[in-house]
């Protein structure tokens, strides 16, 4: 159970991540109203809280979750802005993926 709640926990943190980050960038390169800036202001700082309920330390935690990012953001682009990632974006995924267990799931003294 502790496993499922940590990969929510990085799951959550990658959609207030990306998608503030997204509202952003639709503001500041597409013309978007200010609205979508603040609001992506907003939901980026919260991905600063969501990553704190992460219950090992924070080095290990932001290692980890970079991992995490590279699948979310290949997902993202693919999603919402028609990317197709190839077969080296899905081999480096699964490899960042394999890292981020390795670093947060190993058992530990």
């Amino acid at each position: 159970m502790a496993i499922i709640k940590s990969l929510f926990i990085f799951f959550l943190a990658g959609l207030c991540e990306i998608g503030g980050g997204y509202l952003v960038w639709l503001w500041l390169k597409e013309g978007k109203p200010v609205w979508y800036g603040i609001t992506g202001g907003v939901i980026l700082a919260l991905y600063g809280v969501v990553a704190t309920l992460q219950t090992e330390s924070f080095g290990r935690v932001y290692a980890a979750y970079g991992g995490i990012f590279i699948a979310m953001a290949l997902i993202w682009a693919w999603r919402m802005d028609g990317f197709k990632p190839d077969r080296y974006d899905i081999i480096g995924t699964i490899i960042a993926l394999i890292g981020v267990c390795v670093i947060i799931y190993s058992p530990r003294q």
